[in-house]
């Protein structure tokens, strides 16, 4: 799996945060949320390797301290890349289908919307003068407590 690429037996602290930097060398970053407060400052340099990356590898610290590589899966098969090119096209084919469908009701709610907006202002007097006016509450009860004075 892992190749050990430089044998360094650092010892962990913890709240730090281990890792190889531009250089190659193993450095360490104090944690955001590692416990305690965060000293503001730069990254401690533990062990100078000079380590020379190649492409395509992910380097990191194992649980005994020492550099390793692993060879990082990007790309699938051709097989596996033709599946999902069908299933890309079914994608949008239903992607495009919906579209077609929200278009359609937006344009009908913007009519709508339109012919609310149009009317004039005469016909809205004429629909509030059909309207007839309630009787308020208090009327009522006046003629309620003449009746019972009497």
């Amino acid at each position: 799996m892992a190749t050990v690429v430089e044998k360094t037996g650092i010892r962990r602290v913890k709240g730090w945060l281990y890792y190889l930097d531009k250089r190659g060398d193993v450095s360490r970053a104090r944690m955001a949320r590692g416990g305690g407060k965060v000293p503001k400052g730069r990254p401690q340099r533990v062990v100078k390797c000079g380590i020379e990356r190649e492409e395509g590898y992910l380097y990191f610290i194992d649980k005994k301290g020492h550099v390793c590589k692993v060879k990082m899966v990007r790309r699938r098969k051709a097989a596996s890349r033709k599946t999902t090119a069908r299933r890309s096209t079914r994608k949008t084919a239903r992607k495009s289908a919906t579209r077609k469908r929200t278009t359609t009701r937006r344009t009908a709610a913007k009519k709508t919307a339109r012919k609310k907006a149009s009317r004039s202002s005469t016909a809205r007097k004429r629909t509030a003068a059909k309207k007839t006016p309630r009787r308020s509450t208090t009327s009522r009860r006046s003629t309620t407590t003449r009746r019972a004075r009497r």
